[in-house]
């Protein structure tokens, strides 16, 4: 069930890495040409390397392109209109910077939206709110499909009055969904919440730290949900967060996969299986369990809870890498155990000796902003603690748009360098037939050049 052992430093570790040579996502260098489709005919994924029950979210594929070039709430340019849009969109960023919402915050509430973090100028962008009576969750997706989200941060920095609407990012009655090396921290409630009838859903290579006490949670992967689910929490950092590492309640007929994550520093809890709904399906594969100075001796890595029980939950746990003083599991956990996934993984994880460098090397929004790198170095020093309030926003660079006198959303150097015409808009394109658009191209090589450049970063 369990192997336990230390982990490398994070520099030691990239080391091993070999860039960004490992498999999965990061299979190709920066710049590197986009892989094709997988299969002929096959439904195209997310991105290349997208992963989980939610690597099939088209997203805003083939549709309009709005630019953010103000970091106002509102108005034209603004992260608003690209949101409340109701056609087919990519949000593409031509600034970076602190997006406050001072009134009711935009939900994400028309299928077939894109945001593309990844395009940012400077340091990337980070929403936020005015705190109050108006401060609510800053990043929601409600009733909806087909949404993908890449290299965003939310950090509420303001307390808020209501402390059930306050996580960083939600989930809500929505399917085909893939947020992607995103940030949260400083949430009142969770810093992820799944809520409602969702289904198809992947939360993948990202880094939820420091919830606020005394209801610091990592991630609750459903709330009050309305049916079977598929849902895959991937590649994940969770730090400082008192419980709910993550939260798994979900009824019979789900398929969850807890895979490759990195949890570190709980109080009193990590995994946390319910049975409330009839029992949680559940493969924990490869998964990294820290200690840290605010969790308990003794803590158990993975727990049966009972609480209002209707049903029994079935558990898979193979390769996770626990660290004394924790425990493996609560007694009632032994029960529960599986010799085999409780249904298919979506993917193949990596051996839990090569999850932990991976995950603190690539997990998070791109370019990390100082609240990430502190949270990362943390980890490998085994340092920092839980927190009871918000701490100060980072700095983050506007920085300097690419030149796109077409207005396609590409950098116009790339586009001649790759052969596309600089003056032409052609984002739809396939200018070199491997399956992928111009546009969903471009898109990959900037996450690429930003995972390249934080690992880079991380190793000076």
């Amino acid at each position: 069930m369990a192997e336990r052992g230390a982990i490398l430093p994070l520099a030691a570790a990239l080391l091993l890495l070999g860039g960004l040579s490992a498999c999965g996502e990061e299979a190709a260098p920066a710049g590197a040409r986009a892989p094709a489709v997988a299969a002929k005919g096959a439904e195209q994924l997310a991105f290349p390397g997208a992963q989980g029950f939610g690597r099939h979210a088209s997203g805003g594929r083939g549709g309009a392109l709005y630019f953010v070039d103000t970091l106002e709430d509102g108005g034209p340019g603004s992260l608003r209109a690209c949101i409340e849009a109701e056609e087919p969109r990519v949000c593409i960023f031509r600034t970076g910077g602190v997006i406050r919402f001072r009134g009711e915050r935009p939900i994400i509430g028309s299928p077939y939206i894109t945001i593309a973090g990844q395009t940012a100028p400077g340091g990337g962008i980070l929403l936020t709110h005015e705190g109050g009576a108006a401060g609510l969750t800053p990043l929601v997706v409600k009733n909806t499909h087909d949404v993908v989200i890449r290299h965003m941060r939310v950090r509420p920095d303001r307390i808020a009055r209501n402390r059930g609407g306050n996580d960083a990012f939600t989930i809500e009655n929505s399917h085909r969904v893939i947020l992607d090396h995103v940030s949260g921290s400083w949430a009142l409630d969770e810093n992820y919440n799944g809520h409602g009838r969702n289904d198809d859903l992947t939360v993948s290579w990202s880094v939820f730290a420091e919830g606020l006490k005394p209801h610091d949670k990592c991630a609750l992967l459903s709330s009050d949900p309305e049916g079977p689910q598929n849902v895959s929490f991937l590649n994940n950092l969770c730090a400082h967060n008192g419980d709910r590492n993550p939260d798994i309640n979900f009824p019979p007929g789900s398929c969850v996969e807890v895979v490759n994550n990195v949890f570190y520093d709980g109080g009193t809890e990590f995994a946390e299986v319910w049975e409330t709904y009839g029992g949680s399906p559940v493969n924990l594969v490869g998964n990294v369990f820290l200690p840290g100075p605010e969790t308990a001796p003794g803590t158990p890595a993975i727990t049966r809870n009972r609480i209002a029980s209707t049903g029994t939950a079935a558990v898979f746990a193979a390769d996770n890498r626990i660290e004394p003083p924790l425990g493996e599991a609560d007694l009632d956990v032994a029960e529960i155990l599986s010799d085999r996934p409780v249904c298919p993984l979506s993917h193949s994880p990596v051996p839990a000796a090569r999850a932990a460098g991976r995950v603190l090397a690539r997990a998070g929004a791109m370019p990390r902003d100082d609240v990430d790198a502190r949270i990362v170095a943390e980890v490998v020093g085994r340092a920092g603690g839980r927190v009871s309030e918000p701490g100060t926003l980072p700095a983050i660079a506007g920085g300097q748009p690419p030149p796109d006198a077409d207005a396609d959303g590409m950098d116009d150097g790339w586009e001649r360098m790759r052969g596309i015409a600089a003056g032409v808009y052609d984002p739809w394109e396939d200018v070199d037939g491997d399956g992928w658009s111009n546009l969903e191209e471009y898109l990959d090589y900037r996450h690429r050049t930003l995972l390249a450049q934080g690992q880079a970063d991380a190793v000076q």
